[in-house]
């Protein structure tokens, strides 16, 4: 049976210790489930997968093609091993979105009222939301990786650089998704949700090192551009993918992305208990 048919049941809520198991076991197996039946959404409507995959090809064919010859990179790197690594970062961004539109979706139609009627864990739906956000972030990642090599790009840093790289990326997407699930269940419904998303992420991935170098930028908007998180992901990203030094970004960025789930996963927790 379809978590989306269990949430019409009107079974009482009972304790997690009524499982049989531990609450940690089964605040777990809840999480999974809700994860699966969001991912099992993805699928089902294939129009918004389609989409979370045709932006970022776009973003690679227009920067690739129409503005990669006018921008010159440090180091004589190529600019399509400049450029690949940077869309990473800035599609695994985009891709936490997903968290504040589904959440909001979730929202809107009573689900998430539904699910209290059953008996698991009520952090599921916050877990399980996060959980496949990210496990799409993967999908999304590996596609454009591919898109990316297709196009010209070369990662010489090694399979090894480029497995770290992309779970630096991903750890701070997924700090963000938390942020993002606070804006979704504040949000009346998804469009809002939405729009108040992407003031939030434009200046943020467009502001920093994902498609231009930061020394090209305006002397008094450097400073920002150069030191804030989605910037200092990007250059480990590309450090480690393209062999190149990285100083201390990697460990900067994972600084931001512990800081930020220590920030904003208690701040969505307690803005979903007041929703409950």
């Amino acid at each position: 049976m379809s978590t989306d048919n269990l949430a019409t049941s009107k079974t009482p809520v009972t304790s997690l210790a009524d499982h049989g198991g531990s609450s940690i076991r089964w605040a777990i197996s809840d999480t999974l489930t809700i994860a699966q039946r969001n991912i099992l959404a993805i699928v089902r409507i294939p129009t918004s997968l389609v989409f979370a995959l045709l932006q970022p090809v776009m973003f690679v064919l227009l920067f690739r093609y129409v503005f990669g010859g006018a921008i010159h990179t440090p180091n004589g790197i190529p600019y399509v091993d400049f450029l690949i690594p940077g869309i990473l970062v800035q599609t695994t961004i985009f891709g936490a979105v997903g968290t504040a539109i589904g959440l909001a979706e979730d929202l809107q139609r009573g689900l998430i009222e539904r699910f209290r009627a059953l008996p698991m864990a009520r952090m599921a739906v916050l877990g399980g939301r996060t959980v496949a956000d990210f496990l799409r972030n993967i999908l999304v990642l590996i596609v454009i990786t591919v898109v990316g090599i297709a196009v010209g790009f070369r990662p010489s840093g090694g399979v090894l650089p480029y497995v770290a790289a992309s779970l630096i990326m991903l750890l701070f997407a997924y700090s963000l998704s938390w942020g993002f699930a606070y804006i979704g269940l504040k949000a009346p419904n998804s469009e809002t949700a939405q729009a108040m998303t992407f003031p939030l992420i434009f200046p943020l991935t467009f502001a920093s090192s994902i498609f231009v170098p930061v020394e090209t930028m305006p002397g008094w908007l450097q400073a920002f551009a150069k030191n804030q998180p989605v910037s200092q992901t990007a250059d480990a990203v590309r450090g480690l993918m393209t062999g190149q030094p990285i100083g201390n970004s990697a460990w900067v960025s994972i600084a931001w992305s512990i800081a930020a789930l220590a920030i904003l996963a208690p701040l969505a927790t307690r803005a979903y208990r007041r929703v409950i």
